[in-house]
This record gives C-alpha cells, structure tokens and sequence, in this order.
C-alpha cells in the first residue's frame, strides 16, 4: 500500500516568491532612506492631529473647555447672544473642537425670554449707581459670582462675548500651563507706566510683565480665574474710581484691569494673533477662529471702505439697539470677487494663473487690495445672515 503524496509548490514559484517579497521590502527600505535624504517628510500616521502635537512626537490628551459669556437683558444684547449661541453650536462638535459646555452669565439679576434657549446662569449686578454708566464693569462681578456659585465640569474656560462669532472648531490653545488670550493693539501698558504704577507697583515687577491683552477671548485655567476673578474685579472699581485711569482707558479700562490682575498673580498668556479678527480693520478671515464684530464696517458702492465715515452700505452692530437686525442682510457692494465651495471654503482666486498671464493680485493690486478688504466683512453678514435664517422666532423680539 502506498504512502499517500503531500503536495508540493513547484521550486519556481518558491524561488518567485521569495523573490517577490525580498523586492517589496527593499523597495519600501529604498523609498524612506530616499525621503530621509532629500528632507521629504514621510506621511504623519496621526490625521488631523494639531501641528504642535505633532511637532511634540507625542499624542495629547483632549482638553475640553467651557465657553462663558457675560450679557444683559436688553435688546441689544440678547440678539447677539442668540447669534454667537447658534455659532457655538454649529462648530463644537467639529472635528479640532475642543469645545465643550456653555453658559452665558446674565448680570441683570433676573431671568429673561432666552432662559429656555441659551443655558445661562443669572447672577446680580453691581449695587446701583457703582458702575457710573460703565456697564462692562459688571462683567468681572459677574465672573467672581458665577464660579463661586456655578458647577463647572471642565478645567479650562473660554471668555467669551456676545459679539464674537466663531467661524471655525476652536481648539485649547492653552497649552504647556499658560493661558492664551489675543493681543490687542490699544492695550498699551508700557506707554501707560505713570498709571499703571499705581496698581501694578514697583515691587510686583517690571510693567513689561503686563501683558497687552483684555479678558476675552482668553482660554485659562479655571483654578486661575478663579484667583485673578476677585482682583480683577477689585482694580476695575479702583481705576473706575480715579479720575486720571478713568480718562486715560476710557472703555478698555476693565481690560486694563484684567491684566493688571493676571500680573498680579503671575500669570503671563501666550498671545494668539490667529484668536479672531476684527472687521474692516482685519481684511481676511485667513486662519482665525473667531470674527469680533464691534467696529462698524462702512463701505461706499465702489466696495471701498469708507475710514471714520458713514458708508453708503454699512453693518454696524449700533444700528440695532433696540431690536435684532433684519434676516437676510444686503451683503457689501457688488463687483467684489468671492470665490466659495460647499461650506464655505475659499479657493485661491487671487494666487492663481490665469490665462497663463501670472497672479491676478499682480496684474490687479487696486482690486485686490479692495478684495481683502471686503472679504471679512462679506464673511461676517453671511454668518449673521445664516444664523438669522436658522433661529426660531428670530422677529418675535426675544
């Protein structure tokens, strides 16, 4: 009886495979030394991963934030809360968000129309007469009667406004234990030494500590606002009390007071220029996060804008104290070139060639130059403008 015969691969096939899995590893050896030595960087196995995670090497742990916000009752001030609500919602469960929960902090002492629609907190005001008109200085009040009172799951807050809308996922840009907040050209502290001296003594340090910045948009840890809250709150009525401090800021004077504070504790930030812009002064959108809408934006109908004078087309977020302003907003004058995909992504009209004849910003610069400039606010009236068609009962005057 004979043995049964096990099968066996031809020795050609073996030799073939072989073959074929010694080319394929050599190959794959070959093309990393090659990159290694021209500098071509190899692909990042991590995807949508923030740069400076990546530049780490290291896989960081996400860092949810609150987002918080400080508003009145008034007309004025709950329709821009309700369109910086809508945006917060469209973008925080985008992929790069670190955003988390919401609360807006009505200062009015009492519940309004938006209690059901908006997740708020309702502290007091300031004891009458105290804020002399000034009613930004309720809002470092506010903060310190807000975490004494509140249950804040997250780590690290947001300070927000009404007037910001956000335009893209906002990561925790504070990173490596310092807060980030944006820098704003006004805040001036070395050319204001005399005054701040009177807060900010010599003892506590040099005046250069003092950070060029206001208390929003910040992202900080909320172990240290709760420090700085009291002190900031404290130095605002202090400068609100003397007439030389009171002169010299003007309406930034609680921003003032909240770096003068954050010095106080030692608290320096990491200054964001990419935190938002501030149409028309800012022209693009480019790669910030937030569009803060507290110039009014004026333009004549050639789309040139129109410096310290009312335009013949203007979104000015003044024109609407009494009530919310009209959907459907009339957007800059036309002639201005826009180009937009799906939602809302821009492509590179301006650094393209045309016609083989080179960049249309070359051959155009007065064009372009009226391009840019528009472009922000285009962007902003087109948010107020989808937000407007999105909110229920948006003319019902809630």
């Amino acid at each position: 009886m004979k043995k049964p015969v096990m099968s066996r691969a031809p020795p050609l096939l073996l030799l073939l495979l072989l073959f074929l899995g010694f080319f394929f590893a050599s190959y794959n050896l070959l093309t990393i030394v090659v990159r290694y030595r021209s500098g071509e960087a190899s692909p990042d196995p991590v995807m949508g991963m923030p740069e400076a995670r990546r530049m780490a090497g290291l896989m960081v742990d996400r860092l949810p934030f609150h987002v918080a916000l400080t508003a009145t009752d008034e007309p004025y001030s709950r329709w821009q809360c309700r369109i910086m609500y809508y945006w917060y919602k469209q973008v925080r469960g985008m992929p790069g968000s670190e955003m988390s929960g919401f609360t807006r902090i009505l200062h009015s002492g009492s519940e309004d129309g938006l209690m059901d629609e908006i997740p708020t907190v309702v502290v007091d005001p300031l004891p009458a007469g105290l804020d002399r008109g000034y009613i930004v200085l309720n809002r470092p009040w506010a903060f310190v009667q807000w975490l004494e009172k509140a249950t804040i799951e997250e780590d690290y807050i947001l300070m927000a406004e009404p007037d910001h809308i956000f335009v893209k996922p906002l990561p925790n840009l504070a990173r490596g234990g310092l807060p980030a907040a944006f820098p704003f050209f006004y805040i001036k502290p070395t050319e204001n030494t005399k005054i701040i001296r009177k807060y900010y003594p010599k003892e506590k340090g040099d005046v250069t500590d003092i950070d060029p910045i206001g208390n929003s948009p910040v992202i900080i840890k909320k172990s240290e606002l709760e420090k700085i809250a009291p002190t900031w709150m404290n130095i605002s009525l202090k400068m609100k009390d003397d007439p030389e401090t009171d002169k010299a800021f003007g309406w930034v004077l609680e921003m003032y007071a909240y770096a003068v504070a954050s010095a106080l504790h030692k608290v320096q930030h990491v200054l964001r220029k990419d935190f938002m812009i501030q149409p028309p002064w800012d022209s693009n959108v480019g790669n910030s996060f937030i569009i803060h809408f507290t110039y009014g934006c004026d333009y004549n109908m050639k789309g040139e804008l129109t410096y310290g004078k009312i335009g013949e087309w203007r979104f000015d977020k003044r024109s609407y104290l009494r009530g919310p302003p009209p959907r459907n907003l009339t957007l800059p004058p036309p002639g201005v070139p826009e180009s937009v995909l799906g939602a809302g992504e821009r492509i590179s009209f301006w650094e393209d060639t045309w016609l083989g004849e080179g960049l249309l910003r070359e051959r155009f610069p007065l064009i372009f130059r009226i391009a840019v400039e528009v472009e922000a606010s285009v962007t902003l009236v087109k948010k107020v403008n989808e937000a407007t068609a999105n909110i229920p009962g948006w003319d019902d005057g809630r």
